[in-house]
C-alpha cells in the first residue's frame, strides 16, 4: 500500500487476484474494501469481496453498477489480501448494502 494512504471500507481497487487455488476468482479484477478502516490502517492486509461482470441471482452477490457496467460483488468469494495486490483504487461506493448481507451470511 503507497506511503501512508491506506484503502478505506467502500473503496473499489484494482487487484491482482492471482494466483489462486480451485474455484476462488481469478486474475486482476476490482474488489471492494469490507474490512474497517482501522483494521486497513494497521494491518497491511485489507478484506476484499471481488467484482466480476458475470451476474448470478444469488443471496451472495450483490448486483451494481460499476462504470456503466452490470457487475456483482461476489460477497461468496472475500478473502483477506495482502496490500502489495492492490493496484490502484477506482472510485468509493457505499458498502452498506454490501456489509449487510455480510452481516446475514455470518449471523
Amino acid at each position: 500500500m503507497a506511503g501512508a494512504r491506506f484503502p478505506m471500507q467502500g473503496e473499489v481497487w484494482w487487484v491482482n487476484l492471482d494466483p489462486t487455488v480451485g474455484k476462488e476468482i481469478k486474475k486482476r479484477r476490482p474488489c471492494l474494501i469490507v474490512s474497517p478502516d482501522d483494521m486497513n490502517a494497521h494491518l497491511g492486509t485489507v478484506i476484499a469481496a471481488p467484482i466480476t461482470s458475470t451476474i448470478r441471482v444469488w443471496p451472495t452477490r450483490l448486483a451494481i453498477t460499476l462504470q456503466r457496467q452490470r457487475s456483482s460483488i461476489a460477497l461468496d468469494q472475500i478473502r483477506t489480501i495482502d496490500g502489495s495486490r492492490l493496484i490502484r483504487k477506482m472510485t468509493r461506493i457505499d458498502p452498506e448494502p454490501a456489509l449487510g448481507v455480510l452481516r446475514e451470511m455470518f449471523a
